[in-house]
């Protein structure tokens, strides 16, 4: 393990920074005050709203916690706002959202509100953002849908602050390395919520990596240390990964359902739910590759949803907002790993203890086990 990894967790227990209201920073604290590395989710938020969540999370605790931040997203050919950002990502189409939208005028209707503004901005105001953490530097910052250049990585290490980024492919993890962040998260495709491909690539979207598989390949393909992700709700499984060459593990899935978790409770109370017994991928509510539990809008949008991020969340946004409100869960993104019914509704603090428990239990038991057949 990373000695400068080591010693911001006491656990290889890493929250997962999820968006939408769900890190907040009560659920950040809670993490890091038992052993692990809690996390905010900057997406979505103004770069003043992510520095008053900082300065309450500083009240909370002591703990390094990281903070993190979304990757621009490119210009498409239409687009009326925005500004460049991750390269070589796939265009998305105007035309398509046009139809997507008319196609959500049954919705919109049915929920009585308007669909969002689509041109509401495409870098979610990544540089204020960043400009926020290099006069404030907090201790991790990790970035999701790509990586940004090696002069942000050195100007945030200057600042005393390790950096992390997501990748999804061993080719991913080596930009990653190649750009001078600190360390990969390999995220498997088991992972609920957006993947954090560096490039939406609509042909590519279903052939993505188990956390297994890609931890290996990923291990074998960087020197930087490795964060596995994806469906890990149990500390055997955070054992499999370390055994696979990853450095700690980091759970989002697992904390969605805390007491901490400022996720809505219908979304909480659907992860173990009998009515919601798949996830997929879907790009019905932002236009990205996203996992969420199989709802009636994934079923009935989901097929004809483009490739269109931020566009389509922009599109979707009050009707979600709309159908979280009235406690409809058929309208509501449900965000979810594959082994979301094994999650536990805990304060995020026992969770790490229990979690951190399961993980010596395994550690004990594979230790054990016989090296080879007996003579």
């Amino acid at each position: 393990m990373s000695s400068a990894l080591t010693d911001l967790l006491p656990h290889p227990i890493v929250q997962a920074p999820m968006a939408g209201g769900v890190s907040v920073p009560q659920l950040a604290a809670a993490v890091s005050e038992a052993g692990g590395l809690g996390f905010l989710a900057a997406g979505y938020k103004t770069a003043d709203g992510m520095y008053q969540e900082i300065k309450q999370l500083r009240s909370l605790t002591q703990r390094p916690f990281g903070v993190n931040l979304f990757m621009p997203q490119p210009e498409y050919p239409g687009a009326s706002t925005g500004s460049t950002g991750a390269a070589g990502a796939a265009p998305s189409n105007a035309a398509a959202v046009d139809v997507y939208a008319h196609q959500l005028a049954g919705e919109a209707a049915w929920y009585e509100t308007e669909l969002g503004d689509r041109d509401s901005g495409r870098d979610d105001g990544y540089d204020a953002k960043l400009a926020v953490l290099l006069d404030n530097p907090v201790p991790v910052v990790s970035f999701h849908f790509g990586v940004p250049g090696a002069d942000v990585l050195e100007s945030l290490r200057r600042a005393g602050t390790f950096t992390l980024a997501t990748a999804t492919t061993p080719d991913e993890a080596r930009a990653v390395e190649r750009a001078g962040a600190d360390a990969v998260i390999a995220q498997g495709v088991e992972a609920g919520g957006h993947q954090g491909t560096h490039r939406d690539n609509p042909e590519a979207e279903c052939a993505g990596l188990g956390v297994l598989t890609l931890v290996s390949q990923i291990r074998e393909t960087v020197a930087i240390p490795v964060v596995a992700a994806g469906g890990i709700m149990r500390g055997s499984q955070i054992a499999a990964v370390l055994a696979a060459g990853a450095t700690a593990a980091q759970l989002g899935t697992a904390f969605l359902a805390t007491h901490e978790s400022g996720a809505n409770a219908v979304h909480k109370q659907a992860l173990t739910n009998p009515l919601f017994t798949r996830t997929e991928l879907t790009r019905a509510f932002t236009g990205r590759p996203a996992r969420s539990l199989v709802n009636r809008f994934l079923r009935e949008h989901g097929p004809y949803a483009p490739a269109a991020y931020p566009e389509v969340h922009h599109l979707t946004a009050p009707l979600r907002k709309k159908a979280a409100a009235s406690g409809d869960a058929q309208g509501m993104a449900l965000w979810a790993g594959q082994g979301h019914r094994q999650a536990r509704e805990l304060p995020a603090g026992r969770l790490v203890e229990v979690l951190a428990a399961e993980l010596e239990a395994a550690s004990t038991a594979l230790s054990a086990h016989p090296k080879g057949p007996s003579r």
